[in-house]
Protein backbone atom coordinates (compact mmCIF):
# COMPACT_ATOMS: atom_id res chain seq x y z
CA UNK A 1 0.00 0.00 0.00
CA UNK A 2 1.33 3.23 -0.66
CA UNK A 3 0.36 6.32 1.26
CA UNK A 4 1.93 10.15 0.74
CA UNK A 5 4.38 11.02 3.51
CA UNK A 6 3.60 13.33 6.69
CA UNK A 7 -0.63 12.84 6.41
CA UNK A 8 -1.29 10.43 8.95
CA UNK A 9 0.66 9.03 12.05
CA UNK A 10 -1.07 5.90 11.60
CA UNK A 11 2.12 3.82 10.20
CA UNK A 12 4.79 5.00 12.39
CA UNK A 13 5.68 2.45 13.61
CA UNK A 14 6.40 -0.07 10.32
CA UNK A 15 9.84 -0.25 10.84
CA UNK A 16 9.51 -1.99 13.50
CA UNK A 17 7.62 -4.92 12.13
CA UNK A 18 10.19 -7.40 11.84
CA UNK A 19 10.98 -7.01 15.93
CA UNK A 20 6.81 -6.50 16.75
CA UNK A 21 6.79 -10.27 15.17
CA UNK A 22 8.23 -11.22 18.55
CA UNK A 23 6.48 -9.03 20.89
CA UNK A 24 3.00 -8.89 22.18
CA UNK A 25 0.55 -7.51 20.90
CA UNK A 26 -2.25 -5.02 22.36
CA UNK A 27 -3.78 -8.96 23.11
CA UNK A 28 -2.56 -9.80 26.04
CA UNK A 29 -4.54 -12.69 28.36
CA UNK A 30 -5.31 -10.71 31.54
CA UNK A 31 -7.60 -11.11 34.48
CA UNK A 32 -11.23 -11.50 33.24
CA UNK A 33 -13.04 -8.50 35.72
CA UNK A 34 -16.32 -7.34 34.30
CA UNK A 35 -17.48 -3.62 34.24
CA UNK A 36 -20.47 -1.81 34.63
CA UNK A 37 -21.72 0.11 31.76
CA UNK A 38 -21.30 3.86 31.98
CA UNK A 39 -21.11 7.21 30.06
CA UNK A 40 -18.98 9.77 31.10
CA UNK A 41 -19.80 12.13 33.34
CA UNK A 42 -19.55 15.94 32.89
CA UNK A 43 -17.73 18.04 35.14
CA UNK A 44 -20.05 20.50 36.94
CA UNK A 45 -18.38 23.72 36.08
CA UNK A 46 -18.25 23.28 32.42
CA UNK A 47 -20.28 21.75 29.46
CA UNK A 48 -18.97 19.03 28.17
CA UNK A 49 -19.67 16.92 25.11
CA UNK A 50 -18.54 13.29 24.14
CA UNK A 51 -16.82 11.38 21.56
CA UNK A 52 -16.48 7.94 20.87
CA UNK A 53 -13.94 6.74 18.86
CA UNK A 54 -11.86 3.11 17.68
CA UNK A 55 -9.22 2.98 16.15
CA UNK A 56 -6.99 0.25 17.43
CA UNK A 57 -5.37 -0.99 20.62
CA UNK A 58 -6.73 1.40 22.70
CA UNK A 59 -3.42 1.74 25.23
CA UNK A 60 -2.60 3.96 21.46
CA UNK A 61 -5.57 5.88 21.32
CA UNK A 62 -5.97 6.93 25.31
CA UNK A 63 -2.63 7.94 25.45
CA UNK A 64 -2.64 10.25 22.29
CA UNK A 65 -6.25 12.08 23.00
CA UNK A 66 -5.32 12.73 26.60
CA UNK A 67 -3.03 15.09 25.58
CA UNK A 68 -5.18 16.94 23.67
CA UNK A 69 -6.07 20.84 25.40
CA UNK A 70 -9.77 20.38 25.82
CA UNK A 71 -10.12 16.96 26.51
CA UNK A 72 -11.25 16.07 29.99
CA UNK A 73 -10.89 12.65 29.92
CA UNK A 74 -10.51 9.53 27.72
CA UNK A 75 -11.70 5.98 28.85
CA UNK A 76 -10.80 2.95 27.54
CA UNK A 77 -13.57 0.69 27.04
CA UNK A 78 -15.81 -1.29 24.63
CA UNK A 79 -18.94 -0.71 22.05
CA UNK A 80 -20.37 -1.40 19.26
CA UNK A 81 -20.80 -5.29 20.35
CA UNK A 82 -23.98 -7.28 20.88
CA UNK A 83 -22.47 -8.93 24.85
CA UNK A 84 -23.57 -7.21 27.86
CA UNK A 85 -21.09 -6.43 30.20
CA UNK A 86 -18.01 -8.05 28.10
CA UNK A 87 -14.24 -8.46 29.53
CA UNK A 88 -11.39 -8.10 27.64
CA UNK A 89 -10.97 -11.59 26.90
CA UNK A 90 -14.30 -11.80 25.38
CA UNK A 91 -13.73 -8.73 23.45
CA UNK A 92 -10.30 -10.14 21.81
CA UNK A 93 -12.24 -13.59 21.00
CA UNK A 94 -13.75 -11.24 18.25
CA UNK A 95 -17.00 -13.31 19.47
CA UNK A 96 -18.60 -10.03 21.70
CA UNK A 97 -18.77 -7.54 17.93
CA UNK A 98 -17.47 -4.50 20.41
CA UNK A 99 -14.45 -2.25 19.20
CA UNK A 100 -11.63 -1.74 21.57
CA UNK A 101 -12.68 2.12 21.55
CA UNK A 102 -12.09 5.37 23.57
CA UNK A 103 -14.89 7.70 25.42
CA UNK A 104 -13.59 11.10 24.96
CA UNK A 105 -14.90 13.93 27.33
CA UNK A 106 -14.35 17.08 26.25
CA UNK A 107 -14.86 20.54 26.57
CA UNK A 108 -15.97 22.39 22.93
CA UNK A 109 -14.93 26.30 23.59
CA UNK A 110 -11.52 25.10 23.73
CA UNK A 111 -11.47 21.81 20.99
CA UNK A 112 -14.20 21.09 18.43
CA UNK A 113 -15.07 17.73 17.36
CA UNK A 114 -13.90 18.60 13.56
CA UNK A 115 -10.46 18.85 15.63
CA UNK A 116 -11.00 15.69 17.08
CA UNK A 117 -11.60 14.07 13.64
CA UNK A 118 -8.50 15.09 12.17
CA UNK A 119 -6.46 13.73 15.15
CA UNK A 120 -8.78 10.57 15.12
CA UNK A 121 -7.90 10.11 11.35
CA UNK A 122 -4.60 11.13 11.72
CA UNK A 123 -3.14 8.69 13.82
CA UNK A 124 -4.09 5.52 12.44
CA UNK A 125 -4.77 3.41 8.77
CA UNK A 126 -8.65 3.19 8.36
CA UNK A 127 -7.99 1.71 5.55
CA UNK A 128 -7.36 -1.74 6.81
CA UNK A 129 -10.00 -3.86 7.58
CA UNK A 130 -10.38 -5.10 11.37
CA UNK A 131 -6.56 -4.27 11.69
CA UNK A 132 -3.69 -2.11 12.99
CA UNK A 133 -0.38 -3.46 12.74
CA UNK A 134 0.26 -6.45 14.51
CA UNK A 135 -3.00 -5.73 16.06
CA UNK A 136 -5.43 -8.31 14.01
CA UNK A 137 -9.69 -8.41 14.54
CA UNK A 138 -12.43 -6.88 14.24
CA UNK A 139 -11.79 -5.50 18.35
CA UNK A 140 -9.23 -3.44 15.90
CA UNK A 141 -11.89 -2.24 13.51
CA UNK A 142 -11.86 2.08 12.90
CA UNK A 143 -14.81 3.54 13.88
CA UNK A 144 -16.38 6.74 15.15
CA UNK A 145 -19.68 6.06 16.98
CA UNK A 146 -21.64 9.55 16.92
CA UNK A 147 -23.77 10.86 19.60
CA UNK A 148 -25.89 13.08 17.82
CA UNK A 149 -26.96 13.95 13.99
CA UNK A 150 -24.55 16.77 13.88
CA UNK A 151 -21.40 14.43 14.77
CA UNK A 152 -22.89 11.72 12.25
CA UNK A 153 -23.24 14.29 8.96
CA UNK A 154 -19.78 15.87 10.45
CA UNK A 155 -17.51 12.31 10.31
CA UNK A 156 -19.71 11.48 7.14
CA UNK A 157 -18.08 14.65 5.39
CA UNK A 158 -14.71 14.38 6.54
CA UNK A 159 -14.60 10.72 5.42
CA UNK A 160 -15.93 11.46 2.07
CA UNK A 161 -13.50 14.65 1.67
CA UNK A 162 -10.45 12.46 2.70
CA UNK A 163 -11.32 9.68 0.31
CA UNK A 164 -11.55 12.26 -2.52
CA UNK A 165 -8.16 13.90 -1.68
CA UNK A 166 -6.04 11.01 -2.50
CA UNK A 167 -4.26 11.12 0.62
CA UNK A 168 -4.52 7.36 0.74
CA UNK A 169 -3.77 4.96 -2.33
CA UNK A 170 -7.09 2.24 -0.90
CA UNK A 171 -10.59 3.29 0.27
CA UNK A 172 -11.54 4.15 3.58
CA UNK A 173 -12.94 1.94 5.71
CA UNK A 174 -14.03 3.46 8.67
CA UNK A 175 -17.27 2.37 10.27
CA UNK A 176 -19.56 5.27 11.08
CA UNK A 177 -22.03 3.98 13.47
CA UNK A 178 -24.58 5.35 16.15
CA UNK A 179 -23.54 5.41 19.69
CA UNK A 180 -25.14 2.66 21.69
CA UNK A 181 -23.63 1.72 24.85
CA UNK A 182 -19.79 2.09 26.54
CA UNK A 183 -18.62 -0.58 28.68
CA UNK A 184 -14.97 0.95 30.38
CA UNK A 185 -12.48 -1.50 30.12
CA UNK A 186 -10.76 -3.15 33.31
CA UNK A 187 -9.27 -1.08 35.92
CA UNK A 188 -5.60 -2.25 34.13
CA UNK A 189 -6.34 -0.81 31.08
CA UNK A 190 -6.48 2.52 32.04
CA UNK A 191 -3.86 5.22 31.84
CA UNK A 192 -2.04 2.18 30.42
CA UNK A 193 0.99 4.02 28.46
CA UNK A 194 1.33 5.96 31.33
CA UNK A 195 1.94 3.04 34.11
CA UNK A 196 3.74 0.76 32.04
CA UNK A 197 5.47 2.68 29.11
CA UNK A 198 9.19 2.01 30.66
CA UNK A 199 8.53 -1.48 31.01
CA UNK A 200 6.21 -3.39 28.79
CA UNK A 201 7.63 -3.90 25.20
CA UNK A 202 4.55 -2.80 23.17
CA UNK A 203 4.44 0.52 24.46
CA UNK A 204 8.24 1.20 24.09
CA UNK A 205 7.88 -0.18 20.27
CA UNK A 206 4.54 1.10 19.44
CA UNK A 207 3.48 3.71 21.46
CA UNK A 208 6.27 5.72 22.04
CA UNK A 209 6.72 6.50 18.13
CA UNK A 210 3.68 6.84 17.45
CA UNK A 211 3.51 9.23 20.41
CA UNK A 212 6.17 11.19 19.55
CA UNK A 213 4.97 11.58 16.02
CA UNK A 214 1.86 13.05 17.66
CA UNK A 215 3.24 15.26 19.69
CA UNK A 216 5.31 17.17 16.67
CA UNK A 217 2.13 17.08 14.43
CA UNK A 218 -0.18 18.55 16.69
CA UNK A 219 2.54 20.90 18.87
CA UNK A 220 0.27 23.46 19.16
CA UNK A 221 -2.87 21.44 20.77
CA UNK A 222 -1.43 19.86 23.53
CA UNK A 223 -2.38 20.77 27.25
CA UNK A 224 0.61 22.84 28.70
CA UNK A 225 2.12 21.48 31.62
Amino acid sequence: MTKRNNWTLGICFLPFFGLLNALPSCSQPMSAKKNKPTMQTATPSIKTDTATFANGCFWCTEAIFEELDGVVSAVSGYTGGATKNPTYKEVCSGSTGHAECIQITYDPTRISFDELLEVFWKTHDPTTLNRQGNDVGTQYRSGVFYHSEEQRQKAESYKIALDRSGAWSDPIVTEISPFTIFYPAEDYHQQYMELNGNSNPYCQFVIQPKLDKFRKVFAGRLKKN
